[in-house]
């Protein structure tokens, strides 16, 4: 622990001589607001780090989202709001208070009655704090929208709202879809837009209950989709084919052969 503890310390005052007189111009300008897109931008590169299964690059990108943390709150205390050790103590005493079954006496026999019991602590916290009794509280707007659908329907699940096996989410989404036949065999952009909308969440419903994440499933086909299309472009240009001179047979013919050649398991791309 002193160790760990004399790394934030050094941490810690890096930042404050970045933001203190004479440090970074950049670092000196930058706001709360500002560091907005940044916090989004390290939490991806920190996903990234993990797909490629290299320790050093996660461990870099670990790094550069705790400076985020550590800049906000930097900021925070110079406008007498609170410090970093605030924050710590905070997320600490959180911990302490949603894990009775560790630290008191209340007991959790497995995982699914943990989250249970973290739920209805956490409605309770809310409403102390003058918040509403929803279960859905607490999920953020800023969420990707797949994510977010996961997250709402796994908090609905919580008080029994909830196809019992995946076959009546499956049933769900072909349900879905026949209504979105008919919204463009209408013609009604509103209600496309509508009906693409709950094709969407009923997949990202029914890939909850088969245990996939639904964003991590789509972020996994588009990299798919990328290494695909650069081998069929890579082809193309072997050949001597001019972007947007192939044939969309020609350009099937390669795709099949690079589902092929690269496999199926994203993990392999």
């Amino acid at each position: 622990m002193s160790h760990a503890s004399e790394a934030v310390d050094r941490l810690l005052a890096t930042m404050s001589r970045l933001r203190g007189p004479g440090g970074c111009p950049w670092d000196r300008e930058q706001t709360l607001e500002s560091l907005r897109p940044y916090v989004l931008e390290e939490t991806y590169e920190v996903l990234e780090a993990l797909d490629s299964g290299d320790p050093r690059a996660h461990r870099e990108e670990l790094g550069d989202l705790l400076l985020q943390i550590v800049f906000q709150a930097r900021i925070a205390e110079e406008e007498g709001r609170f410090d970093f050790a605030d924050v710590a103590d905070a997320i600490n005493e959180k911990l302490l208070a949603r894990h009775p079954h560790v630290f008191g006496d209340a007991e959790a026999k497995d995982a699914d009655a943990v989250l249970r019991q973290w739920a209805a602590l956490k409605r309770k916290e809310n409403q102390a704090r003058g918040g509403g009794k929803s279960v859905l509280e607490g999920v953020p707007r800023e969420m990707p929208a797949l994510a977010r659908a996961e997250r709402l329907t796994e908090k609905a699940s919580r008080v029994g709202f909830d196809w019992p096996d995946p076959a009546g989410a499956r049933a769900k989404v072909g349900e879905e879809l026949a209504e979105l036949d008919e919204a463009i065999a209408g013609g009604d952009r509103r209600r496309i837009e509508d009906e693409v909308g709950d094709l969407l969440f009923a997949v990202a419903n029914l890939a909850r209950k088969l245990g996939v994440p639904p964003e991590e499933a789509l972020r996994r086909a588009l990299g798919r989709f990328l290494d695909r299309f650069h081998f069929v472009e890579d082809a193309l240009e072997r050949r001597g084919v001019p972007h947007g001179e192939a044939t969309l047979e020609e350009m099937d013919r390669l795709w099949d052969e690079a589902k092929g050649v690269l496999g199926q398991d994203p993990r392999d791309l």
